[in-house]
């Protein structure tokens, strides 16, 4: 794993039970999968997150939660990143 994605890393084993959610660029915006069958379960999620950065993409994430860490977004792009969504319920962030 790169060291990039330890801080991911981190939450996801000290808060296995977390889930993820991929969304991707499109444009200037960002589009979320399509169903939650697509969710990511704890454990996958640093691994999902470094196989596409191996594949050329750029990748932020952010945990969402109410004192707790309880939902990880993954962005991915290629090219110039859209600003990423506000939410109240930002613990952390980082990129790779």
């Amino acid at each position: 794993m790169t060291d990039a994605l330890k801080p991911l890393i981190d939450v996801t084993r000290k808060y296995p039970q977390i889930e993820g959610e991929v969304i991707w660029a499109d444009g200037a915006q960002w589009s979320a999968q399509d169903t939650d069958e697509d969710g990511l379960d704890g454990e996958e999620i640093p691994y999902y997150a470094e196989g596409m950065i191996a594949e050329g993409f750029s990748c932020a994430w952010q945990v969402l939660g109410t004192g707790a860490p309880e939902f990880v977004r993954l962005f991915f792009w290629q090219g110039t990143m859209p600003a990423l969504p506000t939410d109240p319920d930002l613990l952390s962030s980082g990129k790779a």
